[in-house]
């Protein structure tokens, strides 16, 4: 009998636009097999202002992604960002008594030590992140068992979220006619697609540059560092040029996408800019420098706030691998140059990478992050599958 196709489902649910990856998991590599994007809706600096404007949005990309591929879908991978999304480091402790060999119960009973934090009121633990273990106060081990000692620790990572955010996106996307399989925190998954694991080894900082919120991890060694959001995203680049050139909105928007730059260096004085304006009123221009001059100033203010948090985790000027930009709104012109200059390290864009038959279109910042909910779908599942094969035919029985 045939086995049944396994598939893997991404959704990046923005605030400016969703993102839906369909994949397939064939002998252990992952196939694209359709892709789309809807224009979303019901958001508000960064959260969720109407559920139900939200859900048609993820419904618009389901639909158009399955027709694609070929194929309908139950289930998906959700990304959470924004600005309730916090990360803190946590431990715990286990006193195993006498000097003996760590066990793997002994590894469960630390872990769950340091999984009972109390949270202040409407947090929940979105992701535990391993960073290392203690063995007799002698850190950096990444598996204890097998070991001697008389005392483990172990040092984690907790991705923090609101509860009340998190239920919004849950509904959602149940609205939409999807399960959640499991949510990700955004910048963590775009790293997942974009950054390989040695590069990460070295020091590495993701930056996700979304519309309404900008999110940030951090690697060193196999430990991730720092998960946090930063206070300035891709619309207030946009705001800046409104109230700047007396545009609205929408006008603003089109004079950052057709003629913006992240630096203003090198922009000629005389060269203009002949901005929108209504139809019963005559048309004006604007320096195409001053617009540069507006748009690095928010940059520079950008890369100082994530400069900030670095330094609040001693990384500051200590990311040998660099930092990777993800993100429709990091595709500003000139913002790589501006990131080598205020973080001193290697800019570059996070492109996802290691799915078969991604399309050369596809190689964006935007899509980092549904590419990395994708693969992270498709990991657990590949490991569920082995467990089942591992499992004897009494386990397969079961299953």
């Amino acid at each position: 009998m045939a086995a049944k196709p396994i598939y893997a489902v991404g959704l990046d649910v923005g605030s400016r636009t969703t993102r839906l990856v369909i994949c397939a998991l064939e002998e252990r590599r992952l196939r694209l097999l359709g892709c789309a994007t809807a224009e979303s809706r019901g958001w508000l600096k960064g959260k969720i202002a109407d559920q139900r404007a939200v859900a048609e949005s993820i419904k618009a990309a389901v639909h158009e992604a399955e027709k694609v591929a070929g194929i309908s879908v139950g289930s998906a991978v959700v990304g959470m960002g924004g600005p309730t999304v916090r990360g803190a480091n946590g431990r715990g402790v286990v006193e195993l008594g006498h000097v003996r060999e760590v066990e793997q119960r002994d590894v469960t009973r630390v872990v769950d030590r340091a999984s009972r934090v109390q949270l202040q009121e409407d947090r929940m633990v979105l992701q535990m992140l391993q960073q290392d273990f203690v063995v007799d106060d002698h850190p950096g081990h990444r598996d204890p068992r097998k070991m001697l000692a008389s005392r483990l620790e172990i040092n984690v990572h907790m991705i923090t979220a609101s509860i009340q955010e998190h239920n919004a996106l849950l509904g959602a996307v149940n609205e939409a006619h999807l399960i959640v399989e499991e949510t990700i925190f955004d910048a963590l998954a775009a790293c997942y697609a974009a950054v390989l694991p040695e590069e990460r080894r070295e020091g590495i900082a993701v930056v996700d540059i979304g519309a309404q919120s900008t999110e940030l991890v951090v690697y060193s060694g196999d430990a991730i560092y720092l998960a946090s959001a930063v206070r300035v995203c891709g619309d207030h680049f946009t705001r800046d040029l409104a109230q700047a050139l007396c545009l609205s909105f929408e006008d603003a928007e089109t004079v950052k996408l057709e003629f913006g730059c992240a630096r203003a260096e090198g922009c000629p004085e005389n060269a203009l800019v002949e901005l929108p304006s209504p139809e019963n009123r005559e048309p004006r221009q604007a320096q195409r420098r001053f617009i540069n001059q507006v748009l690095e100033a928010r940059s520079r203010e950008l890369f100082q706030f994530v400069r900030a948090e670095l330094a609040r985790v001693g990384m500051d000027r200590a990311l040998i691998g660099g930092v990777f930009l993800t993100g429709g709104a990091a595709k500003l012109p000139d913002l790589l140059e501006v990131a080598d200059q205020e973080l001193q390290c290697q800019a570059r864009y996070g492109l996802p990478f290691g799915i078969q038959d991604w399309p050369e279109a596809l190689n964006d910042p935007e899509w980092s992050t549904a590419a990395g909910l994708a693969m992270y779908s498709a990991k657990v599942k590949a490991q569920d599958e082995q467990q089942r094969e591992t499992a004897g035919w009494l386990g397969r029985l079961l299953w």
